[in-house]
């Protein structure tokens, strides 16, 4: 049973960074996007309340991802977060940033006060996804890890070239995802611009996919040819560029969030069995038996993601179902002043 759970949990963490990507991945897109997407304050206005009632939800995903961890691997989970102590400090203070931009950009009328939280907005959104896919991508790659399972670098060691490209990958993923979804969320001259923007970053983002792809399959040492995820992962990027070119917004959505799934699978498919690899020697690498929790601790977890997840799936489905309107600029246009009033003449006989 306990020989069961462990790779079980394994997929179980795997899937829930994947569903954090999916969902957070066109919440991130959209704070970058909204100034252009946007053009004025009233389209800036209507691009966020696109994902007003969805992203402090989304991003439940990721707590759960690290709380994951924490429960069914506590060594990879120890290794890792010390590992990545700095860029976790800079990471938190991306999404605090981004929360603070939803809530208090429009306390003030000020138009200083609104562009400084725009900007902080955007920044946060880019900055995110880029330490996660930095972080991602050195647990494939490999850091300096002794025979204690303690990490034995520096953060310089987490900017490799690779980490690097897979960070600036998932922002650009990110960006055409929150393109495709403001397409499906806006109208009129808003939903234009989106369109206009999500032409612009596809093929950029296509090329640093499959060089992300490629890249990766030669990190992993996993033979000449592609597996099934990273040849699903090119298909579906090279899907999404002719569906957005050909203004099919629903069904490029839908090729965005394949890709950016294929991407996040790909990395956990080529690191299992192991879950962080040691620069120092293979023989130091974390594996999924070597970090695992004991087989009570895993089968207690194993009842409430059962019983839980469904119920959580449910209730965001439901939330998505509730809000899935478009959103107009015309919404968020200031109320026209009243003019003097006008008195009626008095005829003369």
């Amino acid at each position: 049973m306990m020989s069961s759970l462990v790779p079980f949990w394994y997929i179980v963490i795997a899937v829930l960074w994947t569903g954090f990507f999916i969902l957070e991945g066109f919440d991130f897109g959209v704070g970058m996007l909204h100034s252009l997407a946007g053009g004025d304050e009233a389209g800036r206005r209507a691009a966020i309340n696109t994902i007003g009632p969805l992203w402090d939800g989304n991003e439940v995903w990721l707590i759960v991802a690290g709380a994951g961890m924490f429960a069914a691997f506590p060594g990879w989970y120890a290794t890792m977060f010390s590992a990545y102590n700095l860029a976790l400090v800079l990471l938190l203070a991306a999404l605090i940033i981004r929360g603070l931009a939803f809530e208090y950009r429009g306390k003030r009328d000020a138009a200083r006060w609104r562009s400084t939280w725009d900007a902080a907005l955007t920044a946060g959104s880019v900055l995110a996804p880029l330490l996660i896919g930095v972080a991602l991508a050195g647990l494939l790659h490999g850091l300096p890890i002794n025979s204690g399972q303690d990490f034995t670098g520096s953060f310089w060691d987490l900017l490799q070239p690779y980490a690097l490209w897979t960070g600036v990958t998932l922002v650009l993923l990110c960006a055409l995802h929150g393109a495709t979804f403001l397409c499906l969320k806006t109208t009129g001259d808003m939903r234009q611009r989106s369109w206009q923007l999500a032409r612009r970053i596809a093929p950029v983002t296509a090329a640093f996919v499959l060089g992300f792809i490629i890249w990766t399959h030669i990190t992993a040492g996993r033979g000449f040819w592609l597996n099934v995820i990273e040849l699903l992962a090119i298909l579906a990027v090279i899907a999404a560029v002719w569906l957005v070119w050909d203004h099919h917004e629903g069904f490029a959505f839908a090729a965005t969030a394949v890709t950016i799934a294929s991407c996040i699978i790909s990395i956990f498919a080529d690191l299992y069995p192991n879950v962080m690899v040691s620069t120092t020697s293979p023989a130091y690498n974390l594996t999924v038996h070597n970090t695992a929790s004991g087989g009570y601790s895993l089968k207690v977890m194993t009842v409430v993601v059962i019983i839980l997840l469904p119920v959580v799936l449910a209730y965001q489905t439901w939330t998505y179902y509730v809000f899935r309107r478009r959103v107009s600029r015309s919404e968020f246009q200031p109320a026209p002043e009243p003019g003097p009033p006008q008195t009626a003449s008095v005829r003369r006989n």
